[in-house]
């Protein structure tokens, strides 16, 4: 089973500078940046079949991810438009 790359890098490669330099200069969007990158590491061993739980974990643990992509989403439209 192939599975797909949810490193923002993979979600949003329009945005590599921006995420960048956000991870460096603002505290708030490292700190959700490192929550999701956990979180994404968890659900991809979790797919792999590393670790085992139960499908509701999972798909909780998928929602924890899609919520924090949206708010790292929104922190770095709002830096390309104040850029």
């Amino acid at each position: 089973m192939t599975l797909e790359k949810h490193d923002l890098h993979h979600e949003f490669p329009e945005y590599h500078d921006e995420i960048h330099n956000l991870k460096m200069n603002d505290t708030h969007f490292a700190r959700l940046f490192t929550e999701y990158h956990e979180v994404n590491q968890e659900v991809h061993r979790i797919e792999q079949g590393v670790e085992n739980t139960s499908d509701e974990y999972l798909e909780g643990k998928k929602k924890e991810r899609l919520l924090l992509k949206d708010k790292l989403l929104v922190i770095i439209k709002k830096s390309k438009v104040t850029a």
